[in-house]
């Protein structure tokens, strides 16, 4: 599987936006799916994944960010609502077999989140 992040932007705090990773290949819905993101300065940090309904969190994503797989359709999303300016990040989208690691990296959309 191959993965193509995208939605990224500038946003106003308060605001919102959706992130999307395409992917491509015929297994996608083997995978386990998540969102990471990489602030300047510091390491990429999970913030949500999603493996068929089942999804997780980060303490700081959990109640604004919602994570969303459409099988059908091969893409992952990440609806964020109630940005801050600490939300601002590269955003990954990354693919793993259950039980495997991270393996599958997408190339990482901008978000940036102005006070």
């Amino acid at each position: 599987v191959q993965l193509q992040a995208s939605g990224g932007g500038l946003v106003q705090a308060g605001g919102s936006l959706r992130l999307s990773c395409a992917a491509s290949g015929r297994t996608f819905n083997n995978y386990r799916m998540a969102w990471f993101r990489q602030a300047p300065g510091k390491e990429r940090v999970f913030v949500a994944s999603v493996m068929w309904s089942s999804t997780s969190y980060s303490d700081s994503a959990k109640g604004r960010f919602i994570i969303s797989r459409d099988n059908a359709g091969n893409t992952m999303y990440l609806q964020m609502n109630s940005l801050k300016p600490e939300d601002t990040a590269v955003y990954y989208c990354a693919a793993g077999l259950p039980g495997s690691s991270w393996s599958v990296w997408g190339q990482g959309t901008l978000v940036t989140v102005s006070s």
